[in-house]
């Protein structure tokens, strides 16, 4: 679930993370002169070059309906990136792609790492395409706040509540913070579904020419492709979803669940987080002295360093003289942000082995700043959504309990059963208690469609976000789908390396075959191993990608 990123570390008001947005209006329709039943317009997509914000890149800006009940009246735009295919001559059409969130700005995630994406035959034959979505970033967004700095001032200065009084600060600011956007959000806070993002895909195909839909979604992101498959089955060309939520978990639950279970606690990323966690510390322990963290037991001496920031959190030098306190939920929200990405594990090891000793103050503040500049990510808008977009679709999306007490009770039950992590997730769609926006157009189902090709479904067997059943559970909805099972760690396989899921990825975009219905890879590197274990298992003639560590693309999934 999204560093969530998609890909995030994690809460929304985890400090060390945030999302993307830019200010942007609701424009008049353009004028129409086709006949016939009114309907959307294709929008007309002029590309210009990127420069100097991103060399290399085209971008482009789509007009789309507001509402799609009346798509000939009220517009909002879109913002748009694209890669070009280097082979021209050979290109095959456009690859659709979400980072997660909700909240992930598209846009950014092409810029920063679309050169570095798939294989470098799939990036020749295919234009690579990023989008913000409605109320996200560029396009048309839901905002609240004039500043950055007003949103963030009514957020509680903790990454979750962990005692009551904390739990009563959180839900006085979700209060407070929907109040503003009740004020100053404008429609667009009404049209924020994801349906309606799956409608304006279709669009987008449209715009470039393209017959079927080619799309990437990571984390959240794979409930726009499951949406998008399940909405226009007939359109499915190529449809990867990685890091998967299970739709019906998200949108309605099964059964009663949403009228007991808010959206986190049906989603159970507390689960993945924790065997995420505890795969960490096994790994830790083997490695010996390629892990700080190894002397002793790891998970003792984990459990017993959050007992005692529980108890008393600890104060680290600031660099200027003066001192920071560092506590149990601090713990916990850097653990999560680091559980992310495997590469930062060696980073969060050395960070508790400065905490658990505290030998050296100052040593352990250097730590938590490597590991703080490894899973921030800079401002790149003049104003950042802090939550509106994470929201905007979370509760337009999603059935949940009338009262925000559901929460509490969920997380507390969470934290019990799989600790640490229960609080951090549940506690993260509270604001949905008191969001003022509905989406009436939202899609709930089915989502057992059976889509014109083949859907690709990949899960890391421990992803401490979006769990590993909920890839199998979604793949056994899909009539036409093949699931690949991948024995590694961290969230979507961005966060890794694996010949043998890039192989199989690279192959399916380019010709539509998927693998077998039930495939298993290895990845390439086990962290802290020494030297690194080498997946046997890559499909022959495939050149794997360098990937580098992608952004989470929002505060939670």
């Amino acid at each position: 679930m999204t560093l969530s990123s998609c890909l995030r570390p994690v809460v929304r008001q985890c400090r060390w993370v945030l999302v993307v947005g830019l200010a942007g209006v609701l424009l008049p329709a353009p004028a129409v002169a086709t006949a016939g039943p009114p309907g959307p317009v294709v929008p007309s997509l002029v590309w210009r070059a990127c420069e100097p914000a991103a060399p290399g890149f085209e971008c482009a800006t789509a007009t789309v309906p507001l509402d799609y009940d009346h798509p000939r009246e009220a517009q909002i735009t879109l913002a748009l990136t694209r890669l070009p295919a280097t082979d021209k001559a050979r290109r095959i059409g456009s690859l659709f792609l979400n980072p997660g969130g909700p909240g992930g700005s598209g846009v950014d995630f092409v810029h920063v790492f679309g050169k570095q994406l798939y294989t470098a035959e799939v990036r020749a034959r295919f234009d690579l395409i990023g989008f913000d979505p409605r109320g996200i970033a560029r396009s048309t967004p839901v905002q609240c706040f004039d500043t950055t700095e007003e949103a963030l001032a009514v957020l509680p200065p903790f990454a979750f509540p962990f005692t009551r009084a904390q739990e009563q600060e959180w839900i006085a600011s979700n209060r407070t913070y929907a109040d503003a956007c009740a004020r100053r959000a404008g429609p667009i806070i009404d049209h924020m579904s994801t349906a309606n993002v799956a409608r304006d895909m279709d669009l987008l195909r449209r715009a470039v020419g393209d017959q079927k839909m080619t799309f990437v979604g990571y984390s959240y992101g794979s409930y726009i492709g499951s949406t998008y498959a399940n909405m226009f089955p007939d359109r499915v060309r190529a449809v990867i979803i990685d890091g998967v939520i299970d739709p019906v978990s998200f949108a309605t639950g099964r059964g009663d669940e949403a009228r007991r279970l808010p959206v986190d606690a049906r989603l159970v990323s507390e689960q993945g987080a924790y065997e995420t966690l505890l795969g960490f510390l096994r790994l830790c322990d083997r490695g010996g002295d390629n892990c700080a963290f190894s002397a002793g037991d790891p998970k003792r001496r984990y459990d017993r360093l959050a007992k005692r920031l529980r108890a008393k959190p600890v104060s680290l030098p600031d660099g200027e003289g003066g001192t920071i306190p560092f506590g149990y939920t601090d713990l916990v929200a850097a653990t999560l942000g680091a559980l992310y990405d495997p590469a930062a594990w060696p980073d969060l090891a050395e960070l508790l082995q400065q905490l658990d000793t505290l030998a050296q103050p100052a040593a352990a503040a250097k730590a938590l700043r490597d590991l703080q500049a490894r899973l921030d990510r800079p401002r790149r808008q003049p104003y950042e959504q802090a939550l509106e977009g994470f929201a905007g679709v979370t509760c337009a999306d999603t059935d949940n309990p009338d009262h925000v007490s559901a929460w509490g009770q969920a997380a507390r039950r969470a934290d019990r059963k799989y600790p640490y992590f229960g609080r951090i997730w549940n506690w993260s769609s509270s604001v949905c208690a008191f969001w003022p926006g509905k989406d009436t157009d939202r899609y709930t189902g089915p989502f057992d469609r059976r889509t014109a090709n083949t859907v690709l479904v990949i899960g890391n067997r421990a992803d401490p976000a979006t769990r590993y059943q909920d890839a199998v559970s979604t793949a056994r909805m899909l009539p036409r789908s093949s699931l690949i099972t991948v024995e590694g760690w961290g969230h979507t396989t961005l966060f890794l390396s694996s010949s043998c899921v890039d192989g199989h990825v690279s192959r399916y975009l380019l010709t539509g075959r998927a693998p077998h219905r039930r495939t298993v890879c290895g990845v390439d590197v086990v962290p802290f191993a020494d030297p690194p274990a080498i997946s046997r298992v890559a499909p022959r003639g495939v050149t794997p990608p360098v990937l580098t560590r992608p952004w989470r693309g929002s505060v939670l999934r």
